[in-house]
């Protein structure tokens, strides 16, 4: 076992601290009296003067003890390994790089027999996609005019799913940074050398924005051995929904660089004119980038503040059901 915080034990002798540095409260005014014979018993307010009310004080002390050692020991969150579990493990880095301009507002695709937004497709089925990865390690870049890591490297799929579901249009701007959302993924998927490294990028228009030219980040992810996957989204007779989206759709879609940037680094270029050639993309690259890795014995931290937690309130609960016989006896 092992502590996440260990530092929160260091506050163990805080209440004795207190105890013996905290100032005396202002004493109440004394009694003149002319003999203090009559009191003379030895007991001071409060103070036990049988034995049972001195195993009482002392059960009351130490009840108090074990609850505040047991809370920081829970504050400290002790952590033990669980049981060893059997994942499967594809030894790739897979990367979707999804364009959130204007433009993919756009409803030019038919999905389940109605028009719907490009991103709506794309990420519809990018969810079913990544939901049947179990085994990769998948991020989430979105980008615009800017472009963001929306979610990084994960093994788990169904918080990269429900990311994919919180992504909108115009999220990163209007316009369309090809070479940066190229650039970016490269450099997230740099840092774990070994592991085969795809892209999956999706647009629907031509850079028009950004720091590197989709040229240079296609030089890049080459030399990096990064392969990518390129899709081409919307119809050949785009209507935009919204005059911002016809804006920047103006520019068709540049498919001359996109086949370039796919085939330089190894890839494959497709263009999804309709949710069905999107959905088509999706099951071919399940087979052009199968899961074929050997499982893997993994042991995760399991959180056990809870154990410590419960007998902290136990004690409280012993401790105030003592203070409460204590002072019904007092009353009697």
């Amino acid at each position: 076992m092992s502590f996440a915080w260990p530092w929160m034990l260091a506050f163990l002798p805080l209440p004795w601290l207190l105890r013996r540095w905290w100032p005396a409260t202002t004493p109440t005014p004394a009694l003149r009296v002319p003999s203090v014979a009559a009191f003379a018993t030895g007991r001071t307010e409060g103070s036990p003067t049988s034995p049972p009310e001195v195993r009482q004080h002392a059960a009351r002390r130490w009840f108090a003890a074990c609850a505040w050692a047991l809370l920081l020991v829970a504050a400290a969150r002790p952590q033990g390994l669980a049981d060893p579990a059997q994942v499967a493990m594809s030894g790739r880095d897979l990367m979707i790089a999804l364009d959130v301009s204007a433009s993919m507002a756009t409803r030019d695709l038919n999905l389940d027999g109605r028009p719907v937004e490009r991103l709506h497709a794309a990420r519809t089925l990018a969810r079913d996609f990544v939901l049947r990865r179990d085994g990769d390690r998948i991020g989430l870049i979105v980008f615009g005019s800017e472009t963001y890591l929306h979610t990084p490297l994960t093994w788990d799929i169904h918080a990269l799913a429900d990311g994919l579901s919180a992504t909108g249009t115009g999220l990163a701007g209007r316009e369309t940074a090809i070479g940066d959302a190229i650039g970016l993924a490269v450099r997230r998927m740099r840092e774990q050398s070994g592991n085969a490294r795809v892209l999956i990028l999706l647009t629907d228009g031509a850079n028009t924005a950004g720091k590197l030219t989709p040229e240079q980040a296609s030089w890049i992810a080459q030399r990096e051995g990064v392969r990518i996957h390129v899709v081409g989204i919307g119809s050949r007779t785009a209507r935009p929904s919204s005059p911002e989206a016809a804006q920047d759709s103006s520019a068709d879609l540049d498919e001359r660089t996109l086949r370039s940037i796919a085939e330089q680094t190894g890839g494959s270029y497709h263009r999804a004119t309709d949710a069905a050639a999107l959905a088509a993309f999706y099951r071919e690259m399940e087979s052009i980038e199968p899961i074929d890795g050997a499982d893997a014995i993994i042991r995760t931290r399991q959180e056990l503040y809870p154990w410590p937690l419960g007998a902290a309130l136990a004690c409280a609960l012993l401790l105030g059901a003592l203070g409460r016989h204590e002072a019904a006896r007092r009353r009697s």
